[in-house]
């Protein structure tokens, strides 16, 4: 069986690094990793001129090597690359699609020999001298055949979790309007009127050695925009007199202090996942009054564009980091409609978040499906 070094197989194309002060309303869409990993975001402009092999066209295959490693096939506009992405050219007799494959295959041997503590990233020696598979160029066309077919079972999948995902905030918008509007007329309150705000524990604080408790914790990291990723749970010593009030309980609304702007008060629900569990200070958990506000109908409320927009509204803004305090949480207006409709747009949340597990269910069985054709494609013989 032929094996070829990466570095062999295609020549890897290191982008620029593009200042802030490059950029512009103008010019060409720099790409970034962001744009990568999320499809919505915003492209940074600029009008900079580079290299002709720093351009980017529609079908190039492009490897992210810091933060985050994997392959893409770029399907954005016409753009630039950006530091810490490769643009992969193939060389003669390899199949691109074949390489993609084969570079999705290497990056996970390659992701246990990533450096950097934060960032990490791949030494570029140890990625162009990774051995792939590789066979006649009709083989390697066999082989495509197969894995493509198994992408596209993947692809389905994810595209019907993200109609299923659509369907919470579809729901919201016919039961109650736009709350930008409040259509309907309801009253508005400030979320300190219907809710408890309570801040969570900060890392890194100096306690005596008696009487503490370790815990797991929620991090920024856990909560995302209406879900929670409990794939890494970190512990933190606290007092064991700091428990009751740090405990996380059902129902409460576990909302971020920001980060990233898009990151900004993104709202996931505690359901009970962990027994005992605290939060960090970097995360509100809002506590409602159920008398008044069910905690679906607040999660969907700070979710939507209306909660969103309020939140980079009153945020304190750096450069490229945007973050709200407990006064600002607290005074998120809240259009409050009557509990009953309430709970009857509840009952449909459960309904839709009971198809969203079963396509999840049927999503992580065809990338496991996927996964295993690719391992057993590239498996040495």
């Amino acid at each position: 069986m032929t094996m070829m070094a990466l570095g062999e197989a295609a020549r890897f194309i290191n982008g620029a690094a593009f200042k802030p002060t490059e950029w512009g309303n103008d010019g060409l869409p720099i790409i970034r990793i962001q744009n990568l990993t999320r499809t919505s975001e915003k492209f940074n402009l600029t009008t900079r001129l580079v290299k002709p092999e720093l351009i980017v066209e529609s079908g190039d295959l492009l490897v992210s090597w810091s933060a985050t490693l994997d392959v893409y096939r770029w399907g954005g506009p016409r753009g630039l690359l950006n530091q810490h992405i490769f643009k992969v050219l193939p060389n003669p007799g390899v199949d691109p699609d074949y390489l993609f494959f084969a570079l999705k295959n290497a990056l996970a041997e390659l992701s246990s020999k990533t450096h950097g503590s934060t960032m990490k990233h791949v030494v570029r020696g140890d990625f162009e001298s990774t051995k792939v598979r590789m066979p006649s160029i009709d083989e390697q066309r066999s082989i495509v055949d197969v894995l493509s077919r198994a992408e596209g079972i993947v692809k389905l999948r994810l595209e019907a979790q993200r109609k299923a995902a659509e369907l919470i905030p579809a729901i919201f918008l016919e039961m109650f309007g736009d709350p930008k509007w409040n259509p309907k007329g309801w009253p508005t309150v400030a979320l300190s009127e219907v809710s408890e705000v309570i801040s969570g524990v900060a890392k890194g604080r100096r306690l005596s050695s008696d009487d503490l408790v370790e815990l797991p914790y929620m991090r920024v990291g856990n909560v995302k925009d209406g879900h929670l990723d409990l794939s890494e749970v970190k512990t933190i010593e606290i007092k064991r007199s700091e428990v009751k009030k740090l405990r996380i309980e059902p129902g409460d609304l576990l909302m971020t202090e920001g980060g990233d702007p898009d990151k900004l008060g993104r709202a996931a629900l505690w359901h009970g996942e962990i027994d005992l569990c605290v939060h960090q200070n970097h995360i509100f958990k809002v506590r409602s009054n159920r008398a008044l506000l069910s905690p679906e109908y607040l999660r969907s409320l700070a979710g939507s564009a209306y909660g969103k927009a309020y939140f980079l509204r009153v945020a304190k803004k750096t450069t490229g980091i945007a973050s709200i305090n407990k006064t600002q949480l607290s005074a998120f207006p809240v259009v409050l409609p009557p509990l009953s409709m309430q709970e009857i747009f509840n009952r449909h949340v459960q309904s839709v978040e009971s198809i969203i597990a079963q396509q999840d269910y049927a999503s992580d069985k065809a990338k496991v499906s996927f996964d295993a054709l690719l391992s057993k494609a590239f498996a040495e013989r």
